[in-house]
């Protein structure tokens, strides 16, 4: 089979190294792809958002199978047009990715289906948001209603920072289209926790639990980002949280059907397990980055199998089998990421690192002289398995010695109990 991977992040390369595994893959193709995909991918220089091109070139490749990895192509309906087109493709459709595109129709999808969340608030202008938030206690939670790439979040500490954030988005737009409307939510207490889900044809089958790290800096300091790092089981999943998640699992089944969803694909969902049990956070319509970094290591099944069986809806859990070890991954960033941060530095000491490390890349890039350069706020993913967190930590953290370049950041806590 040729497969095309879209898409050019940690999440894409975990995807590339673990399809490269499977028997029934002849080629891989990546698009765009970064300078780790390159070594197992031909590489198609075209955007994730190119839908025009992904399909005319998929079909100039023979692509037999077309895996989505970033949000925003799901969210623009490339399921659609390529499923129109009679290539399969690994993702949910248009309608099903509103889950993801827009905060407030998960927020009514929950409210709805009694699936249980934060209380909330949709406002479509700053004097509405204004009047609204009032009812609300500080810390509390404003988000954008559109993809923002993980930075649509804000938690407010008092009403000038509440008015302050309220006026970025509504008065200077800096999320443009995207910040059209707001979502003011309680701030819920507790341990965050993430959830995969493959779904297809009315079954929703978890995957194994992981829990990511959202805050820049050690002791979950500092602004929000897309994942600085992983760990994977998690650890807080008692059984009696699983079971309560198992009944929200099936209001959400209940709720897809209802509302006429053919959702084929990765639910990827948020949790917070508060004192009162789990509420949902967020719907992800696609694997999570980091966490796709530290489950696909973990899953000994054929990926490629996985994606089929999901299309045509002959999935069970029975065709996911795990690796019972833990595994660990911690992202190296750019110097003043999630803002502003400086690229195209050189990385030396990929090729010293132990022969048990994985190496996910994010945001690099190949210059002109070859060398594999920084290009992009998360950089690289540096993932490793082990029999205990601490062994994995041990792995991942002698390693990150030996990789260099200018602005190197990364937290030192992760999997750190």
């Amino acid at each position: 089979m040729n497969i095309l991977v879209i898409g050019s992040g940690g999440r894409e390369s975990a995807m590339v190294w673990k399809i490269k595994q499977s028997p029934r893959v002849e080629k891989i193709f990546c698009a765009p792809g970064n300078a780790g995909t390159m070594k197992d991918s031909e590489t198609l220089f075209i955007e994730s958002t190119n839908l025009t091109d992904l399909l005319y070139y998929s079909k100039i490749k023979d692509i037999d199978l077309a895996i989505v990895g970033p949000e925003n192509p799901l969210c623009e309906g490339i399921v659609n047009l390529f499923k129109t087109n009679g290539i399969k493709i690994f993702g949910p459709d248009k309608k099903s990715a509103m889950l993801e595109k827009s905060k407030s129709f998960a927020k009514e999808f929950m409210k709805k289906y009694e699936i249980p969340t934060a209380k909330y608030e949709v406002c479509e202008s700053l004097e509405d948001a204004l009047e609204k938030i009032k009812d609300f206690n500080y810390p509390v939670v404003i988000k954008a209603d559109g993809l923002c790439f993980g930075k649509g979040v804000f938690i407010p500490k008092s009403e000038s920072e509440a008015m302050d954030y309220l006026n970025k988005i509504f008065i200077d737009k800096i999320f443009k289209d995207e910040g059209k409307k707001v979502v003011i939510e309680e701030y819920l207490e507790g341990i965050e926790a993430s959830l995969m889900c493959s779904v297809t044809k009315g079954k929703i089958i978890t995957w194994e639990s992981a829990r990511d790290y959202k805050k820049a800096f050690d002791n979950d300091e500092g602004p929000n980002t897309g994942g600085v790092g992983c760990y994977s089981p998690n650890t807080i999943l008692t059984e009696g949280v699983k079971l309560s998640i198992n009944d929200i699992l099936s209001k959400i089944k209940y709720g897809l059907e209802q509302e006429a969803m053919d959702y084929r694909g990765i639910l990827f969902i948020g949790f917070m397990i508060t004192e009162k049990g789990p509420k949902i956070l967020e719907f992800n319509v696609r694997l999570g980055d980091p966490e796709t970094q530290v489950l696909l290591p973990r899953l000994k099944s054929d990926f490629v199998n996985i994606c089929l069986k999901t299309i045509d809806g002959t999935l069970t859990e029975e065709d996911f089998k795990w690796d019972e070890r833990c595994c660990v991954t911690t992202v190296l960033t750019s110097k003043g990421y999630p803002g502003k941060y400086e690229k195209f530095f050189e990385i030396t000491g990929l090729d010293e690192v132990d022969e048990d490390i994985i190496l996910f890349h994010n945001g690099t890039d190949l210059d002109y002289e070859g060398r594999t350069v920084t290009f992009g706020g998360r950089v690289i993913s540096v993932t490793a398995l082990g029999n205990s967190f601490e062994e994995a930590r041990d792995k991942i953290y002698r390693n990150i010695e030996k990789i260099n370049y200018e602005g190197k950041t990364y937290r030192s806590d992760i999997a750190l109990f």
